[in-house]
């Protein structure tokens, strides 16, 4: 099952106070480090987090997520959306500013992963990008992977990567876990030439702490195994208590007898077949003991 089945009303019900709330505390953060006049969203769905680039000035805005959006529910205009399978290629005549992809590269397959890459590298030179790691446990991830794997295909596109607002996020209760823990920049390296804040940042980003947990993420999980262990102790001890109830220690009495009547009967078709056998060999030798005595007093 595919991200074509995971857009629905209660989805986004579910979904968009969250990603509203997230959006206002993560956009003016990128504001302070670019000046966008356009920006495009590849993976919008209703288009929360392009509704809130507009309230903070930034009129020319894109959204491109595929056909299973229910376009009554956009919160952008429909000229502003492009319904569009994101497995394929896609190519439009211009560039933006930003290019956003929030937690959707995860619901790509893997085989489609590279394409995906491409879609977002020929849209425009800095990238906000985030994508589930692995285990995050949500709904319809084809392609869970730690943040080096998808830095190493930005890198071989020319892309550096910037990581400088996690640390700003990551207490925010505003802010949902899997944003505070995947959020990344991605930019094209000639334009670190112009953006000397970018470049100071790129420069200070550690490259070897990028797979990390969210506690939020941790807890949740450690929760959901103590409650499946729990359930499994529930059912061990119905089953122990069947096991120790009459009726079944009736049936395993009568399964028990039945194997001993079976073992039994082998048993005694063994003897039989044997008592048998002994039988025909002594009607053998005394059909020859007669036929003998036949025939001496006959020549007699």
């Amino acid at each position: 099952m595919g991200i074509e089945y995971l857009y629905s009303e209660d989805y986004y019900k579910d979904m968009q106070e969250g990603s509203w709330r997230s959006a206002k505390e993560i956009i003016p953060l990128v504001l302070e480090l670019i000046h966008p006049k356009s920006v495009i969203d590849v993976g919008c769905a209703v288009g929360t987090w392009l509704l809130v680039f507009k309230e903070y000035g930034v009129k020319d805005i894109m959204g491109v997520d595929g056909p299973y959006v229910d376009k009554k529910m956009l919160q952008i205009s429909e000229e502003r959306f492009l319904s569009f399978d994101l497995r394929k290629p896609l190519r439009m005549n211009r560039q933006f500013d930003l290019v956003v992809s929030l937690e959707v590269a995860e619901h790509i397959p893997r085989e489609c992963a590279e394409t995906f890459i491409d879609n977002l590298v020929r849209l425009g030179p800095v990238i906000l990008f985030s994508a589930a790691i692995p285990f995050q446990d949500t709904e319809y991830h084809l392609n869970e992977q730690w943040p080096d794997y998808w830095v190493k295909y930005f890198q071989e596109r020319g892309y550096v990567m910037i990581d400088c607002i996690r640390k700003k996020i990551w207490q925010s209760d505003n802010v949902e876990l899997w944003y505070a823990q995947n959020i990344l920049m991605f930019v094209r390296q000639n334009y670190l030439k112009s953006h000397p804040l970018l470049r100071k940042l790129h420069e200070n980003t550690a490259t070897s702490q990028l797979s990390i947990v969210h506690p939020r993420l941790y807890l949740k999980l450690q929760q959901k195994y103590i409650t499946k262990e729990t359930q499994l102790q529930s059912i061990q001890t119905k089953l122990q208590s069947i096991l120790n109830s009459r009726p079944y220690g009736l049936l395993s009495y009568l399964d028990w007898s039945l194997k001993k009547f079976l073992l039994i009967r082998n048993m005694l078709k063994h003897v039989l077949n044997f008592l048998f056998s002994l039988c025909m060999k002594f009607c053998k030798k005394t059909r020859r003991k007669t036929s003998g005595e036949n025939r001496r007093k006959k020549r007699n």
